[in-house]
């Protein structure tokens, strides 16, 4: 399609001029007299590009300028006049015009701006779009979970964005614990900075202390010449830590330097170096067992337990499976060239029958080989691999009650056992649990306080203490 100009002068020969000298070369152009009649033209929409002359009856085009922004905050505007001089163009320019021409000016000349400027144009718009699908991909919305666990998730993450706090996101491999990291920072005052991702446990512990905080020239046999470490890098944006807990004690006590004294030094540097960086932290393990066997340093678990997240796993939030298995079939049967639409109801039944250890990113490559294997626009279990088909539900065992133990302190091991599940399903929100459980709120009280169950530790880090 042609680009659409509007030009804009009182004068009906220059009108008619530009419009045939702009048809010549490909472009659409639309006239207008006035300024009040180009701002109409623009309102419609449809235009790329506007030639405008300074001098208009009515509305002159300086003042015009910012009305056109207004409504095509995009659209680059080029300002002729037959009354030129230094301090129109820079009026013009600051105003916001994207070049000036003297009349009578070369129509060749003018043509090569005016491409230019519409490249510069269809740059813009398409950064606009990338940044729309950025957002849409980072957006809470992008974050599909529909049960009672995921929302009360998504409601903390709400809380969390607007602030500066360090936060630690817990969950088992594969809960998603990096999107939520991407979510936070997106979603923060910090979003149009860096986000850097390091996965703590992807690179040597040799390697560690030079890749997070970066080293001088000769710091060791290699350095050719100074390297900037994640830190720097992540300089007035956010890092993120995924896999904290397998941090050595000597790389632990590092960071902790950096979340107290907000500073650093490069491997083989003397100087300190200051940084602006918010630390969003990940672990599947017990950080809090971790500190009582000291693997885990006690003071960098407080500093990074500042807020916590933690996501539960699949096999606790099955609802959320249904709607996250069709996401990855709309994802997958593009790219893969398929025509899938869903799932038979067996193969869905068989989805929720399994207990997913390997959580979203499990199901997330279950679902694109079985679009690969599938002949129809239906999954069926004959695209699933022999394993979920054949999966049998664990079958609780039956409670054995031990030689010399009363029947009480047997129902009382069972009844911990039951509303710790509850709990952890939950993540420790105890008016969900007691729905779960079928029993009232004051009732789940009392019985927790009667059985010394530690729920603050239970919502911290998924375990009781």
């Amino acid at each position: 399609m042609p680009e659409k100009i509007l030009v804009v002068d009182d004068e009906e020969e220059v009108r008619f001029m530009l419009r045939e000298a702009l048809a010549k070369r490909g472009f659409e152009p639309v006239l207008a007299p006035d300024a009040e009649t180009a701002l109409e033209l623009l309102r419609a929409g449809g235009l790329d590009l506007v030639l405008l002359d300074i001098m208009l009856p009515g509305m002159d085009g300086i003042q015009a300028i910012p009305k056109i922004q207004e409504i095509d905050p995009q659209v680059p505007i080029l300002m002729m006049t037959a009354h030129g001089s230094r301090d129109i163009a820079v009026r013009a320019i600051q105003a916001g015009a994207y070049d000036f021409f003297d009349k009578p000016f070369k129509i060749d000349e003018l043509t090569i701006v005016v491409r230019r400027a519409l490249e510069k144009r269809s740059l813009a718009r398409e950064v606009s779009t990338l940044a729309e699908r950025l957002d849409a991909r980072l957006g809470f919305d992008n974050i599909i979970g529909q049960s009672g666990a995921m929302r009360d998730v998504l409601a903390l993450v709400a809380k969390v964005v607007a602030t500066d706090v360090t936060v630690l996101i817990r969950g088992e491999s594969g809960t998603g614990k990096g999107l939520i990291a991407q979510a936070i920072h997106h979603n923060s005052p910090r979003r149009d900075r860096p986000f850097v991702k390091l996965n703590c446990v992807a690179i040597p512990e040799t390697l560690l202390e030079s890749e997070l905080f970066g080293y001088e020239k000769g710091a060791f046999t290699g350095a050719l010449g100074r390297r900037l470490g994640r830190f720097e890098q992540a300089n007035t944006g956010t890092i993120f830590l995924d896999e904290i807990g397998d941090m050595t004690p000597a790389t632990q006590a590092k960071i902790l330097r950096v979340l107290q004294d907000r500073e650093f030094e490069r491997l083989g540097g003397g100087q300190s170096i200051k940084t602006d960086v918010r630390i969003l932290a990940a672990t599947n393990k017990n950080l809090s067992k971790a500190v009582e066997d000291g693997s885990f340093r006690e003071d960098l678990y407080y500093r990074l337990n500042v807020f916590a997240i933690h996501l539960p796993p699949l096999r606790d939030r099955k609802d959320d499976i249904p709607p996250l298995a069709g996401h990855f079939v709309a994802q997958f049967s593009g790219e893969l060239g398929k025509r899938v639409t869903g799932f038979s109801a067996e193969a869905m039944r068989t989805f929720l029958t399994y207990d997913w250890p390997g959580n979203v990113r499990e199901l997330e490559n279950c679902v694109r080989r079985a679009i690969v294997l599938a002949d129809s626009d239906l999954i069926g279990t004959e695209c699933l691999e022999s394993h979920l088909v054949t999966y049998q539900p664990r079958i609780p065992e039956e409670p054995a009650i031990e030689p010399g133990r009363s029947l009480d302190d047997t129902l009382e091991s069972i009844e911990r056992k039951l509303i710790l599940s509850a709990l952890r399903r939950t993540g420790g929100v105890q008016s969900r649990a007691a729905r779960f459980l079928g029993i009232t709120e004051r009732s789940l009280w009392h019985r927790i306080k009667k059985l010394a169950i530690d729920v603050e530790n239970i919502r911290e880090t998924g375990f009781d203490k």
